[in-house]
């Protein structure tokens, strides 16, 4: 009987999918391109044409080898040098800089780095809709949707340039100003953290007015220090008035890369979608000798420990301390690290340069995930059930870890301050503190028991958009209101205007009946 369900549901699919549709893509580098690539190779499964349009300056992929995509390069004059040198930059301010300088000097700092990321970008997208050639070309194969991550600006000027639907696919941005203004997404500041502020859903009043400083600060960050030159940008290209955040409001769809199992509740828009843990999948056998290695654990189990893709080298000092702790457990670590061997690597530690680290937080033996907090980490820690400690390092890491610490899943260490015995304790607690565990796979059971996988509910949604031509029916009204008439303004002004008039009236009605009782008692006593 389940396999006449199974034939059905896929028939399902298959009626209700896009015969043959064209999907054009503007990916962003590292770690958000891999979240993608699983959506791309599943609309491939399905038929469906993709073409990448990949920058030459783009790091971790490489157009010329084989793949089930389509590469549409794009040339800039930016090296991949150039490029890697830039991202360092930014990673050595987050890793060192930001917690050694006084808040003014890192500010100042973080602006500098945005900045040049933004000039990055921007020459970025120049290479894309300033080459006729390349633009026509696009025009020419009639795509059917464009799929972009908005963490860098581009994908909506090449959708609205190209007059196809677009959809978005994000994690988050700075202070949940892209979803908040552009998206008109809802959110109170009494109880929905601002994105980067460390909060939980439930603030005491001092955390409160932290938060609405926060947005309050990210969203002038935002528009006026970081991409309000966008604005003229936009303006240019389109050959008409517009502004980033309208073009970006244009979005059908937002595939949103979390769920209930990692946000706390708050309000949502039906063209906002979650798509958390769409990679996860069941754990695969493990190469050989990684499979000895954690066989020789015993009853200990083994510890997994990954700063994810992006952190290549440690210096010295940080790289001995956490060797010199992780020496120190009874369990066999698997450290996946390109730096130099640290000279306090214990005989139960072995570092690679990859791990298989789906597969290895899905062994039996796995007891802990030493993890920075990417999203895609924790999803997997998530999906396979394994408690974490979290030495969250920039942007969105230390907002996830700290979900998934009110949550009761994780305990969190700052990297600037982490000491050996902070790092062995951490891991002990996780481990032997039986609540982690439960809390863990909680959530676990929270992420399996949906109606329709993550990865299947983004692709539908994908090809929704392909077959309606858009999602229109979808978006609020909000995007056709002013900000005060979101607000009401206009009405409470109303209101008061009305209440001040009133109000006007009763006190001279009064004036005049208390002259006209001071006449009629004065007339008396003369």
């Amino acid at each position: 009987m389940s396999g006449k369900k199974a034939a059905v549901l896929w028939l399902l699919a298959v009626l209700g999918s896009v015969s043959g549709g064209k999907v054009l893509v503007w990916p962003v580098d590292n770690s958000h391109w891999l979240n993608v690539e699983f959506i791309l190779r599943e609309l491939v499964v399905r038929g469906h044409e993709v073409t990448v349009l990949l920058p030459s300056c783009f790091l971790i992929l490489n157009g010329t080898e084989p793949s089930p995509f389509h590469f549409e390069m794009v040339e800039v004059p930016i090296s991949k040098s150039e490029m890697a040198a830039t991202m360092e930059e930014g990673f050595y301010f987050w890793f060192y800089e930001e917690r050694r300088l006084p808040f003014w000097q890192s500010a100042y700092r973080m602006i500098d780095v945005l900045r040049k990321l933004e000039n990055v970008t921007r020459i970025i997208c120049d290479g894309v809709v300033k080459n006729k050639v390349l633009m026509e070309k696009l025009r020419a194969s009639a795509f059917d949707v464009l799929l972009a991550d908005p963490l860098m600006p581009s994908g909506e000027l090449f959708a609205e340039k190209l007059g196809i639907p677009l959809i978005y696919t994000i994690r988050f941005s700075m202070g949940n100003t892209l979803e908040r203004l552009c998206g008109q997404l809802p959110s109170p500041p009494s109880y929905v953290p601002a994105s980067l502020s460390s909060l939980t859903d439930r603030m005491t009043y001092t955390q409160r007015i932290k938060n609405t400083f926060s947005y309050a600060l990210q969203d002038l960050a935002y528009h006026y220090i970081l991409w309000r030159h966008w604005n003229q940008y936009y303006s240019d290209i389109l050959g008409r008035p517009t502004t980033l955040c309208d073009t970006m409001g244009k979005a059908e769809i937002w595939l949103i890369r979390t769920y209930w199992d990692f946000e706390f509740p708050r309000p949502f828009l039906p063209n906002f979608e979650f798509v958390g843990g769409l990679h996860c999948q069941p754990a695969k056998p493990l190469p050989k000798e990684i499979e000895e290695f954690v066989q020789s654990s015993g009853e200990h189990g083994v510890v997994i420990f990954s700063l994810g893709s992006m952190v290549y080298n440690l210096t010295k000092e940080k790289s001995d301390v956490i060797a010199k702790a992780l020496s120190q457990l009874p369990q066999k670590v698997l450290w996946r690290y390109k730096g130099k061997k640290p000279d306090a690597l214990g005989s139960n530690t072995k570092i690679y340069d990859w791990i298989p680290q789906n597969d290895l937080l899905g062994h039996p033996l796995t007891k802990a995930f030493i993890t920075h907090g990417g999203t895609n980490g924790i999803y997997e820690a998530i999906y396979h059930g394994i408690p974490m400690v979290g030495i969250p390092m920039f942007a969105d890491q230390h907002d996830n870890i700290a979900h998934m610490r009110a949550k009761g899943a994780a305990v969190e260490l700052d990297f600037g301050t982490l000491t050996t015995q902070d790092l062995v304790d951490a891991v002990n607690t996780v481990i032997n503190n039986s609540t982690y565990k439960e809390s863990i796979l909680k959530l676990s059971k929270i992420h399996h028991d949906q109606p329709i996988k993550p990865l299947e509910r983004a692709v539908f949604w994908i090809e929704f958009v392909m077959r309606h031509k858009g999602a229109k029916h979808l978006r609020p009204a909000a995007h056709h209101l002013t900000w005060y008439q979101y607000h009401c303004l206009d009405v409470l002004a109303f209101l008061f205007t009305c209440a001040a008039i009133a109000g006007f009236i009763l006190v001279k009605c009064c004036m005049f009946c208390c002259r006209k009782c001071s006449r009629v008692t004065k007339k008396k006593k003369e």
